[in-house]
């Protein structure tokens, strides 16, 4: 069954959502992703204990415009991410993350740990971290830096085909997984998300100033942090 869409009206404009499962309320989303009905792998693996709201940020999808640059600050997002919560009329909810979209959750929780019930972090940061070791795919002496970074400069293309869009976006997650021969194994579903270049532009300047470790003691709401996800680990939050 594919994802439930619904637009929700907030006081920093209007914001596409898509929402499955039962139970308390958790959103999911991720700093340049924009999702359809078709959901998420991520957003998936939680179905089974929430009711998740998969939230698509200004810029993305159907949600609101950029009208300055700064909205697309990792700051201004937790901004829009509470408008959300707030209209759609949830005093507390859970806030769920990987990669990029867990570093968001890293600020959400340090300035809204109050409206959080609980956070799931996987695979996130909460500094700049592909500086300190050229293991990391995006430090530049990795010998598949320049390659990743040729995927994702393709992926902001306009002209490209879906065929040539669903090709690279295959060969750019190939590069970080550990056994890239299982892709079919491990992507077997029809998900078809998008990247949002602007955010991915923004995000990439972001990113070499961003360091919040002084502040993580701020967060004060209940916290899982995993590299790698199982659903079993949810059960930590039941």
């Amino acid at each position: 069954m594919d994802w439930k869409k619904r637009f929700v009206q907030t006081n920093r404009g209007v914001f596409e959502v898509f929402e499955k499962g039962e139970g308390t309320p958790l959103v999911v989303t991720h700093l340049y992703s924009e999702f359809n009905e078709t959901g998420d792998y991520f957003a998936n693996s939680m179905v089974g204990h929430y009711k998740v709201i998969l939230l698509n940020l200004r810029q993305c999808g159907e949600s609101e415009r950029v009208q300055e640059p700064y909205q697309l600050s990792l700051l201004e997002t937790t901004f829009d991410v509470e408008a959300v919560r707030e209209g759609l009329g949830y005093k507390r909810w859970g806030f769920a993350g990987h990669s990029t979209g867990a570093m968001l959750g890293v600020i959400y929780g340090i300035h809204f740990s109050d409206n959080i019930r609980e956070l799931i972090l996987v695979s996130g940061a909460a500094r700049e971290y592909m500086s300190d070791t050229d293991a990391c795919i995006y430090h530049l002496n990795h010998p598949s830096f320049h390659t990743m970074q040729d995927y994702f400069e393709a992926l902001k293309r306009k002209d490209l085909t879906q065929e040539e869009r669903i090709s690279i976006k295959q060969a750019r997650t190939k590069l970080s997984l550990h056994r890239p021969e299982r892709y079919d194994e491990y992507f077997d579903q029809k998900i078809e998300k998008q990247v949002s270049a602007g955010r991915l532009s923004y995000f990439s300047r972001e990113l070499h100033i961003f360091d919040v470790t002084r502040k993580l003691e701020q967060v004060a709401c209940r916290t899982l942090v995993m590299a790698g996800m199982t659903c079993s680990a949810l059960h930590f939050f039941q």
